[in-house]
Protein backbone atom coordinates (compact mmCIF):
# COMPACT_ATOMS: atom_id res chain seq x y z
CA UNK A 1 0.00 0.00 0.00
CA UNK A 2 1.31 3.41 -0.94
CA UNK A 3 -0.14 5.23 2.08
CA UNK A 4 2.51 4.95 4.99
CA UNK A 5 3.10 7.12 8.02
CA UNK A 6 1.88 10.85 8.39
CA UNK A 7 -0.56 11.80 5.41
CA UNK A 8 -0.04 15.20 4.00
CA UNK A 9 -3.02 17.39 4.00
CA UNK A 10 -3.84 21.42 3.98
CA UNK A 11 -5.19 23.11 6.92
CA UNK A 12 -8.66 24.03 5.22
CA UNK A 13 -9.47 20.25 4.70
CA UNK A 14 -8.91 19.63 8.74
CA UNK A 15 -10.47 22.85 9.63
CA UNK A 16 -12.43 24.11 6.48
CA UNK A 17 -14.20 26.70 8.75
CA UNK A 18 -11.14 28.02 10.31
CA UNK A 19 -10.43 27.35 14.35
CA UNK A 20 -9.73 28.98 17.47
CA UNK A 21 -6.52 28.47 19.85
CA UNK A 22 -7.92 28.09 23.11
CA UNK A 23 -4.98 26.61 25.05
CA UNK A 24 -1.38 27.05 26.01
CA UNK A 25 0.95 26.05 23.79
CA UNK A 26 2.68 23.05 25.77
CA UNK A 27 6.21 21.56 24.90
CA UNK A 28 4.93 17.30 25.26
CA UNK A 29 6.60 15.26 27.45
CA UNK A 30 8.21 12.03 26.56
CA UNK A 31 6.72 9.82 29.07
CA UNK A 32 8.58 6.78 28.00
CA UNK A 33 12.14 8.10 28.06
CA UNK A 34 11.02 10.50 31.46
CA UNK A 35 11.60 9.05 35.20
CA UNK A 36 10.73 10.40 38.68
CA UNK A 37 12.81 13.74 38.64
CA UNK A 38 13.83 13.75 35.16
CA UNK A 39 11.36 14.84 32.54
CA UNK A 40 12.25 14.32 28.93
CA UNK A 41 10.78 16.29 26.07
CA UNK A 42 9.58 14.69 23.22
CA UNK A 43 11.27 15.10 19.48
CA UNK A 44 9.67 14.21 16.36
CA UNK A 45 10.98 10.49 14.95
CA UNK A 46 11.95 11.71 11.36
CA UNK A 47 13.06 15.03 11.78
CA UNK A 48 14.46 15.38 15.43
CA UNK A 49 12.70 18.78 16.13
CA UNK A 50 10.89 18.98 19.22
CA UNK A 51 7.38 18.78 19.98
CA UNK A 52 4.92 21.31 21.84
CA UNK A 53 0.98 20.79 21.47
CA UNK A 54 -2.00 23.65 21.59
CA UNK A 55 -5.88 22.99 21.99
CA UNK A 56 -7.87 24.25 18.93
CA UNK A 57 -11.51 24.60 18.44
CA UNK A 58 -12.82 23.52 15.16
CA UNK A 59 -15.30 26.73 14.04
CA UNK A 60 -17.37 24.16 12.23
CA UNK A 61 -21.01 24.67 13.97
CA UNK A 62 -22.02 21.07 12.42
CA UNK A 63 -18.96 19.23 14.43
CA UNK A 64 -20.32 17.85 18.19
CA UNK A 65 -19.47 19.80 21.06
CA UNK A 66 -17.29 16.37 22.44
CA UNK A 67 -15.29 16.71 19.34
CA UNK A 68 -14.57 20.55 19.24
CA UNK A 69 -11.55 20.91 20.63
CA UNK A 70 -8.54 19.05 19.29
CA UNK A 71 -4.98 18.95 20.13
CA UNK A 72 -2.18 20.07 17.35
CA UNK A 73 0.72 18.92 17.84
CA UNK A 74 3.66 21.64 16.12
CA UNK A 75 7.11 20.24 15.28
CA UNK A 76 9.86 23.18 16.07
CA UNK A 77 12.98 23.82 17.47
CA UNK A 78 11.40 26.48 19.68
CA UNK A 79 8.42 27.60 21.26
CA UNK A 80 5.39 28.38 18.95
CA UNK A 81 4.55 32.06 19.37
CA UNK A 82 0.35 32.69 19.22
CA UNK A 83 -0.69 34.84 16.91
CA UNK A 84 -1.92 38.75 18.35
CA UNK A 85 -5.52 38.31 19.39
CA UNK A 86 -7.89 40.06 17.34
CA UNK A 87 -10.52 43.03 19.01
CA UNK A 88 -14.03 41.56 19.93
CA UNK A 89 -13.33 38.18 19.58
CA UNK A 90 -13.24 35.98 22.58
CA UNK A 91 -10.88 33.53 21.32
CA UNK A 92 -7.70 34.05 18.77
CA UNK A 93 -8.08 32.39 15.30
CA UNK A 94 -4.58 30.40 14.09
CA UNK A 95 -3.73 28.59 11.27
CA UNK A 96 -1.62 25.85 10.51
CA UNK A 97 1.21 25.32 7.78
CA UNK A 98 2.80 21.53 6.98
CA UNK A 99 0.26 19.39 8.36
CA UNK A 100 -0.10 15.90 8.39
CA UNK A 101 -2.46 13.25 9.88
CA UNK A 102 -1.61 9.91 10.67
CA UNK A 103 -4.99 7.44 11.80
CA UNK A 104 -4.73 5.52 15.09
CA UNK A 105 -7.34 3.48 17.13
CA UNK A 106 -7.92 4.96 20.19
CA UNK A 107 -7.35 2.95 23.29
CA UNK A 108 -10.02 4.36 25.18
CA UNK A 109 -12.73 4.21 23.12
CA UNK A 110 -11.44 1.69 20.08
CA UNK A 111 -12.60 3.85 17.32
CA UNK A 112 -10.53 5.58 14.73
CA UNK A 113 -8.93 8.88 15.76
CA UNK A 114 -6.43 11.39 14.39
CA UNK A 115 -3.13 12.84 15.57
CA UNK A 116 -2.98 16.34 13.38
CA UNK A 117 0.63 17.70 13.50
CA UNK A 118 2.14 21.14 11.85
CA UNK A 119 5.23 22.69 11.39
CA UNK A 120 4.16 26.15 11.83
CA UNK A 121 1.50 27.94 12.95
CA UNK A 122 0.29 31.38 12.04
CA UNK A 123 -2.39 34.25 11.54
CA UNK A 124 -5.03 33.53 9.15
CA UNK A 125 -4.47 35.33 5.78
CA UNK A 126 -6.56 37.51 5.04
CA UNK A 127 -9.57 36.98 1.95
CA UNK A 128 -8.05 38.07 -1.32
CA UNK A 129 -9.33 41.35 -2.54
CA UNK A 130 -12.03 41.89 -5.05
CA UNK A 131 -11.06 41.77 -8.67
CA UNK A 132 -11.15 45.26 -10.47
CA UNK A 133 -13.47 45.81 -13.08
CA UNK A 134 -12.29 46.49 -16.34
CA UNK A 135 -11.77 50.48 -17.11
CA UNK A 136 -14.68 51.90 -18.11
CA UNK A 137 -16.69 49.90 -16.31
CA UNK A 138 -18.70 50.24 -13.16
CA UNK A 139 -18.54 47.43 -10.16
CA UNK A 140 -22.45 47.45 -8.80
CA UNK A 141 -22.33 47.85 -4.91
Amino acid sequence: MALQGPIPVSFHQVFPHGCFIVGEVEQVKDFDASSKGRTVYAKDKNTGELVWQVAVMDADPTVKAGQKTVSVKILSPVQPVVPAALPGLPFVPVEFDGMTATAYVAQNTGRLAWSIRATTMRAPRTAAAPAKAPAGKDVAA
